[in-house]
């Protein structure tokens, strides 16, 4: 019988090493929220940096976003780069061998499950039109890739908060260990911060379970086009994970045929989720324009279709009521003094974040300053401030999401995003890279 091992990696896919910290380090302070949130409220950064104080703590290891414009990149750089040495010198970390874990994330009512595991950057690409069998689903900033890579090309550890998408409609892969639970060794089980909810995993270390798991991938895997054989989808940062394939090609040229097989920097932990989970929902990003005037956003929108309906509606839940038909393109935006829902005939993309990213794209040539949002409340505070406008867009539907990626391409950028940004992934698990 084949190798359980040799199975995964002809789909892209490796049980892995992963690192959680010891059984002393409190787990509350050590995992925090996924770098790219709340990029526009650094108060909530700065709660965070108060309730860690000076315990061992990933937001140490990690750049929040909303520090990117200080002009401290570097020594912010370097620091990430020794306290992580420190923590591998500290002996901070127990590794779990050869295994994937079983993940639990609930947050409020909603729960859902993942698998984390190790995937081939060999097998990913983000470029437009790649059949490849991992895949990007929104557009690749490859600017963004740069400061990422600053702090992972030297780094002894990856520590991510990447999620992807499976879809597996007969619940084949992850829900089959949910359901053994129980007779797994749990390896951690705590709160996270800041209304972040619970978070349970489990060691999957059997050949048996491996097996299992390999089996369930096969059967997904035998189903696809072979000519356009998407099987792993990108759903929380892809820009890291596409940072990690940058890093692995410089590394990759250095190293011979045989080196390359095993090198540990040739594959990256991520959390697999089945999109059919029911905990999973799919939330729109939200767009804030800072300082533009109404009218400019309202001739360049003009630009970009043949006829622009404008119509006020009450309040921001207006909105969301009314956008979630899309038999129209549409969309809904708020300034200080109301909140408008826009219909847009022949507009220049397939999808409202498509048209709006081209207006976007050209205030931000003339000057203006944009931010994506998680969450319509924050939209609609900020979009409500003299000056600003607050754009609303529709959720993407899951259902045919890999059927779009496939036939389409990658989405336009920040265009879905897995729940609201205190349920996005908290850095937790980290795997060795060196």
């Amino acid at each position: 019988m084949e190798n359980v091992n040799n199975r995964l990696e002809k789909l892209g896919l490796q049980a892995a090493d992963i690192l959680i910290p010891r059984k002393d380090v409190d787990l509350t302070k050590w995992a925090v929220v996924a770098c790219d949130q709340f990029t526009s409220e650094k108060d909530y950064w700065h709660d965070v940096e108060k309730t860690v104080g000076d315990a061992p703590s990933t937001l140490k290891l990690i750049f929040p976003e909303c520090y990117l414009d200080d002009g401290d990149d570097e020594r912010r750089i370097n620091d990430i780069n020794k306290t992580m040495k420190e923590y591998v010198d500290a002996d901070l970390f127990k590794t779990y061998k050869n295994c994937f874990f079983l993940v639990r994330r609930t947050c409020g009512s909603a729960c859902r499950w993942g698998l984390m595991a190790a995937l081939d950057l060999d097998r990913y690409s983000w470029e437009k039109g790649s059949t490849s069998l991992i895949r990007a689903t929104e557009g690749t900033i490859l600017s963004r890739i740069p400061p990422r890579k600053k702090i992972r090309k030297d780094a002894p550890l990856e520590i991510p908060h990447i999620m992807v998408l499976i879809s597996d409609k007969e619940k084949s892969v992850i829900e089959p260990l949910a359901a053994q639970s129980g007779k797994l060794e749990k390896v951690y089980d705590f709160e996270l911060m800041k209304n972040g909810g619970h978070l349970e995993a489990w060691v999957v270390d059997s050949d048996s379970l491996k097996s299992q798991v390999a089996t369930a991938f096969e059967k997904l895997d035998a189903a696809l086009d072979p000519k356009n054989p998407l099987l792993f989808a990108m759903g929380d940062g892809n820009h890291s994970f596409a940072t990690a394939k940058s890093c692995w090609e410089d590394i990759k040229a250095t190293l011979t045929e045989e080196q390359r097989k095993c090198h540990p920097a040739r594959f990256c932990l991520v959390e697999l989720e089945n999109i059919f989970d029911p905990g999973l929902v799919f939330e729109p990003i939200h767009r804030v324009l800072f300082n533009v005037p109404e009218s400019v956003f309202l001739e360049e929108l003009r630009k970009n279709a043949s006829a622009v309906a404008e119509e006020k509606v009450g309040c921001r839940n207006c909105i969301a009521r009314e956008i979630a038909d899309q038999s129209q393109q549409r969309f809904g935006y708020c300034t200080s003094d109301k909140h408008v829902v826009v219909t847009l005939k022949d507009p220049s993309a397939n999808i409202a974040a498509g048209t709006l990213q081209k207006v976007i794209d050209e205030l931000i040539k003339k000057g203006y300053n944009v931010d994506y949002i998680h969450g319509a409340d924050v939209t609609d505070k900020l979009g409500s401030e003299k000056g600003n406008i607050g754009l609303f867009l529709p959720a993407i539907d899951k259902a045919t999401f890999f059927d779009t990626i496939i036939k389409d391409g990658a989405l336009p950028r920040k265009t879905f995003s897995m729940g609201e940004a205190n349920e996005k992934r908290y850095y937790m698990e980290a795997r060795a890279i060196r």
